[in-house]
Order: C-alpha cells, then sequence, then structure tokens
C-alpha cells in the first residue's frame, strides 16, 4: 500500500517540535510495511494555494492508494488537489476554532473517512460543536506516543545534561506559553502557588524533550482543550506525575494514578496537589503502562487498519477501531518539508 500524508504545520527553527506526532506516525506506518510519503508545507494565507498545486503534482506523479492529510486546512488543499479517497485526521484547534471550524465541518461532507484525535472531537465543547460523525465514515485515530524517545530517565542526571541545579524541583509546562487554548497563566499561578520554579518548552529541540520531562517533578497540563493531549502521554511514558485538566485522553488516562491529577483547574486544589510533588526528591508515577497501550506503533496499527478498511470498502466503528498488523521496513519519501516551492 502507498499513501500520502499532508500536513501544513511542519517544525521550523523557532518551533521543532512542531508536527513532530504526525512524523512519529508515519514513521511508525513505514516500520509497519508501508510506503508513505510525507508532504509538508508551512502555515500562512499564501501558502494554501500553492500547497494545493503541489499536492496535484504529486498526485499526478505517484501512484498513491489513499492520501491521508492532517488537520483541517490542509485536507482542503488535498481535496481541491483531488485526493480520492482521502482520510483526514482533525487534531482540536481545526475542530475548536470559530472560524476555521467551520471548514472543517463542511470537508467532513467530501471525504471518504472522518477521523478525529479523540472521541472528544466529536462532542460539543464549551459550546463549540464537534465534527459530525457521519455513519460508516468515522473513527478515531490519534497520534501515539514515541516510546523509543520517551522513556524514565535519571531525574537529577537529566538535570545535570540541561545545565540545571539537580537539586532544584521545577514544575514544566510543556506547551508554546504563546498559545492561548494551552493557559499559560494558570501554570504561572500554580507554580506561584507551590512555591517553585516554572519551566516551558515551545523551542524545545524534540530530542531534548525526554530530559525536561525527566528533569520535572511534574507535567502541567492546563489547556482549555486538547484534541488528544500528547504531552500527558508523554510525560507517563516516563513516569513523571502529570496535573491535567480534563481533556484529550487525561480522563482515560490518569484515572487511578497515584501523583498524577486529572479534574477542572482550581488553583487551591492544583497547587496543594504540586506543592506535594515538589517537595518529594523523586516523584514518579506508574504512567508507562498507560503509555504502551497508546503508543506511536499502536495507533499507527489503528491507522493501517483503518487505510485497509476503507481500501476493501469494509465498515468502521467509529469510536473504537484496533488493529494489530506488522511487515517488513518500508520506506517512503519526504516531500517540501521546506516549504512549497
Amino acid at each position: 500500500m502507498r499513501v500520502l500524508v499532508v500536513m501544513n504545520f511542519g517544525a521550523d527553527p523557532a518551533t521543532p517540535q512542531r508536527g513532530r506526532w504526525v512524523v512519529d506516525q508515519v514513521e511508525a506506518l513505514r516500520e509497519g510495511g508501508l510506503e508513505v510519503d510525507l508532504f509538508s508545507f508551512r502555515p500562512g494565507k499564501d501558502q494554501y494555494l500553492p500547497a494545493t498545486r503541489k499536492i496535484r503534482r504529486i498526485l499526478r506523479q505517484g501512484d498513491y492508494d489513499l492520501v491521508h492529510a492532517h488537520y483541517g486546512l490542509a485536507g482542503w488543499c488535498a481535496q481541491l488537489a483531488g485526493a480520492d479517497p482521502l482520510v483526514v485526521t482533525f487534531h482540536g484547534t481545526d475542530v475548536r476554532h470559530r472560524v476555521v471550524g467551520r471548514m472543517s465541518r463542511a470537508l467532513t461532507r467530501k471525504i471518504a473517512l472522518v477521523a478525529a484525535a479523540s472521541k472528544a472531537l466529536f462532542e460539543e465543547e464549551a459550546g463549540r460543536p464537534g465534527l459530525p460523525l457521519p455513519e460508516g465514515r468515522s473513527a478515531v485515530l490519534p497520534c501515539g506516543a514515541d516510546l523509543s524517545r520517551f522513556e524514565p530517565l535519571n531525574r537529577r542526571e537529566s538535570r545535570t545534561e540541561l545545565n540545571l541545579d539537580p537539586g532544584e524541583p521545577f514544575l514544566f509546562f510543556p506547551a508554546d506559553p504563546e498559545r492561548p487554548e494551552k493557559r499559560f497563566d494558570r501554570a504561572q499561578e500554580v507554580a506561584e502557588r507551590a512555591g517553585c520554579t516554572l519551566r516551558t518548552g515551545g523551542g524545545i529541540d524534540p530530542d531534548r524533550m525526554p530530559l525536561w520531562v525527566n528533569a520535572a517533578n511534574a507535567v502541567l497540563v492546563t489547556s482549555d482543550y486538547e484534541g488528544f493531549g500528547l504531552a500527558c502521554l508523554e510525560a507517563l511514558a516516563c513516569d513523571v506525575p502529570v496535573l491535567s485538566t480534563p481533556v484529550g485522553i487525561a480522563p482515560h488516562a490518569l484515572r487511578g494514578l497515584d501523583r498524577s491529577l486529572c479534574r477542572e483547574f482550581d488553583p487551591d486544589a492544583w497547587s496543594d496537589f504540586a506543592s506535594r510533588l515538589v517537595s518529594e526528591e523523586d516523584p514518579r508515577t506508574d504512567g508507562r503502562p498507560r503509555a504502551e497501550a497508546l503508543s506511536a506503533q499502536r495507533m499507527a496499527d489503528r491507522v493501517a487498519l483503518a487505510y485497509r478498511d476503507l481500501l476493501s470498502e469494509g465498515p468502521f466503528d467509529a469510536l473504537s477501531i484496533s488493529a494489530n498488523s506488522g511487515g517488513a521496513r518500508v520506506s517512503g519519501r519526504d516531500l517540501g518539508n521546506d516549504g512549497v516551492s
């Protein structure tokens, strides 16, 4: 099977982590035996028309069984370029955004498979509608955590590697503070009340992110919404405690875990919980088994099964797809990762 994957949020020097979850899924699909080419273009209004033209050229030159776009606007580019059959995975902002959300919902009427990073994206949230749930044409297809990168590491050694004081506790906000839906203000309040340092992500190299997670006493996910919430799983893969609002995968992943919290944001409750974690020298939670159940490879198996069902015109279970596929490694190409030419 030959697949073209399209996305419009590849990494750049300012945001090296952006889009890594799709790259991880592509690599996992290749490991599972599929030939997958990746076309990535920069975000921005001036990029969509050139990207559509480039996708059209790629489709004419290649012999693809299907196209899989990530995020709604990339999906529109692929659809206008003539991609058929077309799978689109919606990740969150493209569903909840007041303008792009309407465009995403309109796109669902034109594609072969409507996929979401979590079940929650098919539901209303904070007064904003979710995706339609077309019978026989919908699935939950997240991008999972890369367990080959995220694993438990010695906390003091991780801090030393990052040139931090090995004995200084801190809380870690793994998102870009400039993204309003991530609610950096909440994380700041928790850290101030807990009397500890808060460190942030956003510009961290993906290969260094596991060090930052392991170095922290806990990871804070204070978001208003998450399509899936990969940061939660990446922390759990390292057995690092997580404090999260009940968004994305967090209610399932954190249920019943010691030293982890999933509840609506409350400054008093969150800061009390965080204070206990920063008072411990090496707080850990038994999170890796939860992350293993939602690893990048397992989620890629779900995607591969969805591809096969789509091409065989088989039925979909909209909210529960599972798979166990294997195969020899098949590589692919990365097309246009530096922008549209």
